[in-house]
């Protein structure tokens, strides 16, 4: 078995906590909408530009389909996932995205064929409970404290619905890849993505476009993240092809831990309570990447 997917998985994850925690500095300043839209602007020059080197390859009716069904679905999920962040305390929403690579065994098994291991449930179920425990910022609500929270709390059922949401478009991205190639579906879905996504955002934020796109500081730290936020395209559509996607986006939300490295590096977040759910994550990241 190759491991060159975790390898590229785990450079995905790098590279998406770099871009998220660039993107939490520009949102102390910065309406959510806007920020998020020209993370995915200044995705693109390196997308594209690499796009003259890609072969276009035959694309059947599969392909097209996948596509066309993933993007509504990628701009809902965006714009759910923003409005879970804004209605909503990180504490109590993020730790639903963890139950996405739970949700893949079904989904990826239903959609694709793709069945885990034994082993291999075991991992993500650990990397899944490691992600959801490292997210309990409040630890005096208790393990179940955002699921207790979900009958008041509407960003708890908006990011349940993203998790969910996230599952098809990463089932949906694999079989694009399959009938077409990583880095041709990579490009053209994410700058389609950008072009379906850009009215919503100058719609939400057209009382402050002028605001965060004068902001030098701002515009410099977004272009950052979308050169990072590339290269996590680029590396977590090559990995998608190489293996099963529940395996590749189970072992890519170690993004989480990332995270809260950057946490603590950049806005001096307390780490010492994020230990258990580290190391159930790393348990996990073990027996996924040995299952076969």
């Amino acid at each position: 078995m190759t491991y060159i997917w975790v390898f590229l998985a785990f450079l995905s994850a790098f590279s998406l906590a770099t871009s998220d925690a660039l993107v939490k500095r520009s949102l102390e300043s910065g309406n959510e909408y806007l920020v998020a839209w020209l993370r995915l602007v200044f995705t693109l020059p390196l997308l594209l530009a690499i796009a003259v080197f890609i072969p276009i390859p035959n694309l059947d009716g599969k392909f097209c389909t996948a596509f066309l069904i993933a993007l509504p679905v990628e701009i809902l999920a965006l714009v759910l996932y923003i409005k879970a962040l804004k209605y909503s305390a990180l504490s109590l929403t993020l730790p639903f995205l963890s139950i996405t690579p739970i949700i893949l065994i079904v989904v990826s098994f239903l959609m694709l064929g793709e069945k885990v291991t034994l082993k291999g449930g075991a991992g993500i179920f650990l990397i899944a409970m490691g992600s959801y425990t490292l997210n309990l910022k409040e630890r005096s609500k208790g393990l179940f404290g955002p699921f207790r929270a979900i009958t008041r709390e509407k960003g708890s059922v908006l990011m349940i619905v993203v998790a969910v949401l996230y599952s098809l478009t990463s089932s949906l991205g694999k079989m694009a890849i399959t009938h077409s190639s990583p880095l041709f579906f990579g490009v053209t879905y994410f700058t389609a993505v950008t072009v379906l996504y850009t009215p919503v955002a100058l719609f939400m934020g057209r009382g402050e476009i002028r605001q965060v796109v004068s902001d030098s500081r701002m515009r410099k730290t977004l272009i950052t993240a979308g050169l990072f936020n590339s290269v996590m395209v680029m590396t977590h559509m090559t990995a998608m092809s190489l293996t099963k996607v529940a395996y590749m986006i189970s072992v890519k939300r170690i993004s989480l831990l990332i995270g809260v490295g950057y946490g603590y590096l950049l806005f001096r977040e307390d780490i010492r309570t994020r230990l258990p759910g580290a190391l159930l994550m790393f348990a996990g990241f073990v027996l996924v990447v040995t299952a076969k």
